[in-house]
């Protein structure tokens, strides 16, 4: 049975609901070890509570985004996630742990993710995301084509 594009939004929002603190906790955690930085008790009460801040504001958002009907939707998943990135990236300079040296295009693409922590794919996030997030992809782009032949935009073949 085919899955419907509510149904994939919904089971999208679910999982991503299961990992995005613990993910925004690690990718802090990992950016100021991988600088050379000890954890200390105050970041990771810092890191935890923006982790908290960021899961809401993600989850918020992204029932706000995909509410909106697939062809006005300007905002998908993933971009989400990456704009995310705000809430562990301010513990991280209030930490003093020094930011990336990022190519011209990465600065342009992502100015506000200076330490390169975005995702590139769900996996970047959690493994668990990469199927719903396929499925969600998947299926609003078949209620889009769908729209399109009833249209008469496309071929009906």
């Amino acid at each position: 049975m085919a899955t419907t594009y509510e149904s994939a939004t919904s089971e999208l929002i679910i999982a991503i609901g299961h990992v995005v603190e613990s993910w925004l906790v690690r990718i802090a955690v990992e950016t100021s070890e991988a600088h050379g930085q000890s954890v200390t008790p105050d970041f990771r009460i810092a890191v935890e509570g923006a982790a908290r801040a960021g899961g809401e504001w993600v989850l918020a958002r992204l029932k706000a985004t995909l509410e909106v009907d697939v062809d006005g939707q300007r905002v998908n998943p993933l971009q989400t996630l990456r704009e995310a990135v705000r809430f562990p990236t301010e513990v991280l300079r209030e930490a003093g742990v020094p930011m990336k040296l990022r190519d011209e295009y990465d600065q342009k693409i992502n100015p506000e993710d200076v330490y390169g922590i975005g995702p590139a794919h769900w996996n970047d996030i959690d493994e668990s995301l990469t199927e719903p997030g396929i499925v969600w992809g998947a299926a609003k782009a078949s209620t889009v084509l769908q729209r399109r032949r009833a249209e008469g935009k496309l071929d009906p073949r």
